[in-house]
């Protein structure tokens, strides 16, 4: 007699979860988000969501940002360059006006130096925001303007500047150098670019 392996059936990974990229932000929810925190007084939270939408950069990279990384003495910089960690590639972005102004406030309010880490964590056990953390964050942003948390994520503050930029100009090799994607079909792929360009297209045709 042989014994009778009974294997259990393992539920999907994406059961009655919603798969698929997420939503980046329009302009109209851009300032929705930046007022609210701008009349919270919400200085860390500000620089992030600042840094975040201007620098495309993807969580992991965010959140481990350190003062050195976009100041030069106690001038924050209008142009930063870091070493991505999943690609071990270059990539450069730019700090606008206002971005400027909200982590000069972060970093005289937290008396912050050279070497230390800009998102810095309240857990003592952590030298900086965890992923994780940043994730939490972005979904209190998303729903603060009564947004579906499960349309949005760390994944639309890398992608809007992108979208805006494309949508504005179609200049699809600006998007990849802002993205740091080595290849182009990474850039149409990661924005839903021929999605996108169907549905508007489809939008202005009526039958």
């Amino acid at each position: 007699m042989y014994a009778m392996t009974v294997y259990k059936k393992r539920e999907p990974w994406n059961k009655n979860k919603l798969i698929g990229q997420k939503l980046p932000l329009k302009l109209q929810q851009i300032w929705s988000i930046r007022i609210r925190l701008e009349m919270s007084n919400n200085l860390r939270e500000l620089a992030l969501f600042n840094l975040a939408i201007d620098s495309k950069l993807r969580a992991s990279d965010l959140v481990a940002l350190k003062v050195r990384d976009v100041c030069q003495g106690t001038n924050v910089q209008s142009r930063a360059m870091i070493i991505q960690k999943k690609t071990s590639h270059a990539v450069q972005f730019e700090i606008t006006k206002n971005t400027r102004s909200s982590v000069k406030n972060l970093i005289a309010h937290n008396r912050l130096c050279a070497d230390d880490h800009l998102f810095q964590s309240r857990l003592s056990q952590s030298d900086h925001l965890s992923t994780r953390q940043y994730s939490r964050i972005v979904n209190r942003w998303i729903e603060s303007i009564d947004l579906d948390p499960t349309q949005y994520g760390t994944h639309s503050m890398r992608r809007t500047k992108p979208s805006l930029i494309y949508k504005k100009t179609k200049n699809l090799r600006a998007c990849q150098l802002s993205l740091g994607h080595t290849k182009l079909e990474s850039t149409v792929r990661y924005l839903g670019i021929e999605v996108e360009d169907a549905l508007e297209v489809s939008e202005n045709i009526e039958c």
